[in-house]
Formats: C-alpha cells, structure tokens, sequence
C-alpha cells in the first residue's frame, strides 16, 4: 500500500487520515464499526485505490514488474508512486516532507484507540523507523520492496531485491509515469473528499 500518498491525499482531515490510512485493515461490515468520518476516509481510500489501478501510467508501469511478480506488480507499483511524492517539491519541500510525516504520526496516535489491532502494531513501526519520510532514499524504497514481497503469498524474499534491480533499471521511465499520474490522482482524491463530505 502506497501509505505516503494515501496520507497526502487526506488533505489534513485527521479523521479521513485516519479512515484512508486503516482502510486495507478493515474488511466487510467491518468498517461500520467506526465514526462516520473515519468511514468516510475508509471509502476515499477505495476511490483512490480504484482510480489508481486504471489509470493508463499505472498500468503501463506494472508492466515492468509484472513477469516477475505477477499480480503482485499494482502493490510494488505503489511503492513507486510514494517514493516520487516524496521528491516531489512541487507539492511539498524536503523539509515539507519531513514536517508532514510527523504530523501523519502524531494524528494516528491520538485515534490509537480505534485502530485495527494489526495496524495498531505496525503503527510504532512506521513512526520509528520513519517510513513515509524514507521513501525518499533509495535504501529506503529497497526496504519496503523486501517488506511487500515478505507479506506476499507467492513471493520469495529474493523477488523484493528482483524489483529493486527492476526499478533503477527503469528509474526515469517510472518517474515520467508518476509525473502522469499524480495530478489526475490529486483532482479526483479532492472531488471524492468533496463529495464525501457533502454526503
């Protein structure tokens, strides 16, 4: 899950935060189980998940990944897109960056009541390590290749360093991609909040 951008594309709503950045860790009938804003931030996640997946950058970058991988390129391909946003200084500074993951974590540790427990756990993880800010370093972008293909059913470890290789072989292609991509994803991440809202 590309956690950077889903965090970005809340638009500072603590409680969409909230919703956008658990919505893989809640299933079903689940979700009813929270306030409605968090809810909400549940379905903006969705939207996003769903606009992200169609669109022709993503899908053209997933080709890359795809022989060795498989169905598994749409989570890499993420990654991908966090690691862009990050460097992107057209939407924040380094130091930009740096200010708004902390903001992310402080946020999601005043909502730590209501956080499924496997993210809950992971949580502690992601603010030491600071992850949504390291997404910027290349060791960092390696790290969480190893982390996807270790949560993936069918991959062995070896497939995270396979599509380390993969990205720095396509580095420029995949940032033209990104360039192609995050603009459409911020319009409509906005228009969907909107609309949520208004609901």
């Amino acid at each position: 899950m590309n956690y950077l951008a889903h965090a970005y594309l809340s638009f500072h709503n603590p409680d969409i935060l909230t919703g956008n950045m658990i919505s893989d860790f809640v299933k079903g009938k689940k979700q009813y189980d929270y306030p409605l804003l968090i809810r909400k931030g549940i379905r903006l996640h969705r939207e996003i998940d769903g606009f992200t997946d169609r669109h022709p950058a993503t899908l053209a970058g997933k080709q890359f990944f795809k022989p060795l991988v498989g169905l598994y390129a749409g989570a890499f391909m993420d990654v991908v897109y966090d690691h862009f946003l990050s460097l992107d200084e057209q939407e924040l500074t380094g130091e930009g960056w740096k200010l708004f993951a902390a903001e992310v974590y402080e946020q999601l540790a005043q909502y730590q009541s209501l956080l499924p427990e496997h993210f809950a756990r992971m949580l502690p993880y992601m603010s030491g390590e600071n992850w949504l800010y390291h997404y910027r370093f290349t060791w960092g972008i390696e790290k969480s290749f190893q982390g996807v293909a270790k949560r993936a059913r069918y991959l062995d470890d070896a497939a995270g360093a396979g599509v380390f290789e993969l990205f720095n072989l396509h580095y420029a292609v995949l940032k033209q991609h990104y360039d192609a991509f995050f603009s459409d994803v911020k319009k409509f991440a906005r228009l969907q909040l909107t609309l949520l809202l208004n609901q």
